[in-house]
């Protein structure tokens, strides 16, 4: 699978490249500071999975079927959360 990483995530590359993926980030793509629909329709005509915490580029990735992953905070919040009881169930 191939992804790209919106520019608050381009310093994950190495992480994702690490888990086996193909990664691009807005910032090499030419997108460093792109209006989210320019962001959005690069990732649609390259084949490209956008990862991205912003709402916008999401909700337009999903009204024009381009493919996409929205990491939110309360998504951080709930990943963070279950890792603190896994990790101090007692606290």
């Amino acid at each position: 699978m191939k992804l790209l990483l919106d520019e608050m995530y381009a310093g994950l590359k190495e992480y994702f490249e690490t888990l086996g993926y193909e990664v691009l980030t807005a910032q090499e793509a030419g997108l460093k500071s792109a209006k989210d629909r320019k962001v959005v329709e690069f990732a649609g005509k390259n084949d490209l999975i956008l990862v991205t915490q912003d709402q916008k580029p999401a909700e337009l990735a999903e009204l024009t079927g381009v493919k996409c992953v929205l990491i939110s905070n309360a998504l951080i919040a709930k990943i963070a959360d279950a890792k603190i009881k896994e990790k101090f169930p007692q606290a």
